[in-house]
């Protein structure tokens, strides 16, 4: 499911709110996690899961194309951990 698809549906199932309503609700929703996640924080979903941030060190890489050797800095990638109850769901 892509994110038009899912404004599509959240708008389906609630006729109260318009599908511009529903889009600013999303936007907002994937706002925040971005912002905490961008403060080095965690966002945890009760039964869903809990995004959070992991640490990657500097190393040396090589450019597929060429084998040309690079240089990659250290950075912060996003990490996502199910939850329990979801993990369920996937494995009835």
């Amino acid at each position: 499911m892509i994110r038009s698809e899912l404004v599509q549906h959240l708008a389906e199932t609630n006729p109260g709110l318009s599908t511009r309503e529903v889009e600013a609700i999303v936007s907002t929703f994937f706002d925040e996690i971005v912002r905490r996640l961008a403060e080095d924080g965690r966002v945890e979903l009760r039964g869903f899961g809990a995004f959070s941030t992991r640490a990657r060190d500097a190393r040396t890489g090589r450019n597929p194309r060429t084998g040309e050797v690079v240089e990659v800095t250290a950075k912060r990638v996003p990490y996502f951990k199910p939850g329990k109850e979801m993990r369920q769901r996937l494995n009835v």
